[in-house]
């Protein structure tokens, strides 16, 4: 069963949940000298990688790497690399070698081709396993860019795919994300939510009946292990006790 957490606004949940990501690095890195996670775009995971900035870490051991972006420039407004190195990554020392960024300036299919090896190239030609995924949750239901109807929800090969994206939610642009093999597969997964506008999708992706491919974050829900969700009071409003 997910672990859910309600914290009272979302600057609460920011704070707990950089400390949730402290935790999980430092135990990482003692046990295996890396920590490998996957950042998220979003208002509320910024909030959370604004908090890191200060924190007690040795980055040098923690290897980046995205759940999906935009296929845009690195520079672009619209990128989540860039939000994640406004926020955090150009304000820690860490090598450039431990960023593994997603091409958006790429095309499609090269961007997605390109990202698969190098998730193999780190993970030695195996399932990737992060330590911790980051994700989010739209109002449609889909998480990383996995939306409702989009032949990406039954990909069980690729570890990346590039997902044609021209209708809402905005921004309009094709996008490149992970799929669920690799998603389901994380030993930690934390989702972050926060809004009144979520809390209709959040109580729904814990209904009945279970329809992953309209409501695609289910397919985590019921799958996946070590769940945790962070949620503000609003996003939460609809849930039961």
């Amino acid at each position: 069963m997910p672990q859910i957490e309600v914290f009272p606004d979302s600057d609460a949940l920011a704070n707990h949940a950089a400390t949730v990501f402290q935790d999980l690095a430092n135990a990482a890195i003692t046990k295996s000298n890396r920590f490998a996670v996957t950042l998220s775009g979003g208002s509320t995971p910024k909030k959370m990688y604004e908090k890191l900035v200060h924190a007690n870490l040795d980055w040098s051991r923690i290897h980046f790497f995205w759940v999906d972006e935009r296929c845009v420039p690195p520079d672009h407004p619209d990128s989540n690399y860039r939000m994640a190195a406004d926020a955090l990554l150009d304000q820690i020392d860490i090598p450039s070698s431990s960023i593994h960024r997603i091409m958006g300036e790429l095309s499609l299919n090269d961007a997605a081709r390109d990202y698969e090896n190098e998730l193999r190239l780190f993970f030695f030609n195996r399932l990737p396993v992060f330590d911790l995924i980051l994700l989010g949750l739209g109002t449609d239901g889909h998480t990383a860019s996995l939306f409702p109807g989009s032949t990406a929800l039954k990909e069980k090969e690729h570890w990346a795919m590039g997902v044609r994206h021209d209708t809402p939610p905005p921004p309009l642009v094709d996008r490149v994300t992970l799929t669920f093999p690799v998603l389901n597969a994380g030993k930690n997964i934390t989702f972050l939510v926060s809004g009144r506008d979520k809390a209709n999708i959040v109580a729904c992706g814990f209904g009945d009946p279970k329809n992953p491919l309209q409501i695609p974050v289910q397919e985590i829900i019921s799958t996946a292990r070590n769940i945790r969700w962070l949620l503000d009071k609003d996003s939460a409003g609809d849930l039961s006790a």
